[in-house]
């Protein structure tokens, strides 16, 4: 089976810190993001999976869709997951999708949000999602790039 080398939640998904850094670290060969917006928006799909490299298998699910990539991994498959919320890793976990880590690595300043660590913000209903994550076992950490330091988000939250 396959492996989730690196779980992120990223406002930006795609973006040159995650294909430098990150692939490089984790020796990813596939990125899978689950986002409904951008799986119905054929133009923004094409935009997000144009700016990965070119060896790197790059594919954009919705809910539905992602679940079923991740319970079906190939057996070489490296894969970063990549998504905006992180009530999509709560719901994917609900699905049944393993995780063991998810990093935040951007999650800007907008309406409903408050800072929440640094350059990171969440809403109240984003922190609960968090908060939920971690109390499933799952160990969330802020990293913006491999080579930072990880901050654990349960610590934040308390």
């Amino acid at each position: 089976m396959g492996t989730i080398v690196l779980a992120r939640i990223d406002d930006r998904l795609i973006h040159g810190q995650v294909m430098t850094s990150w692939l490089n670290y984790t020796g990813a060969n596939r990125i899978i993001i689950v986002d409904d917006e951008t799986a119905n928006d054929t133009f923004l799909k094409m935009i997000v999976t144009s700016v990965a490299p070119a060896n790197i298998n790059t594919e954009v699910f919705d809910m539905a869709g992602g679940v079923t990539a991740l319970k079906n991994l190939a057996d070489n498959d490296k894969v970063i997951v990549l998504v905006k919320s992180p009530a999509v890793y709560v719901e994917l976990m609900k699905q049944g999708v393993i995780l063991e880590k998810v990093n935040i690595g951007g999650m800007g300043a907008k309406e409903g949000r408050s800072k929440f660590y640094k350059n990171i913000s969440a809403s109240e209903a984003e922190k609960a999602c968090l908060a939920e994550l971690v109390n499933n076992g799952v160990a969330v950490s802020i990293q913006i790039i491999a080579e930072d330091k990880a901050i654990d988000v349960a610590k934040l939250l308390s």
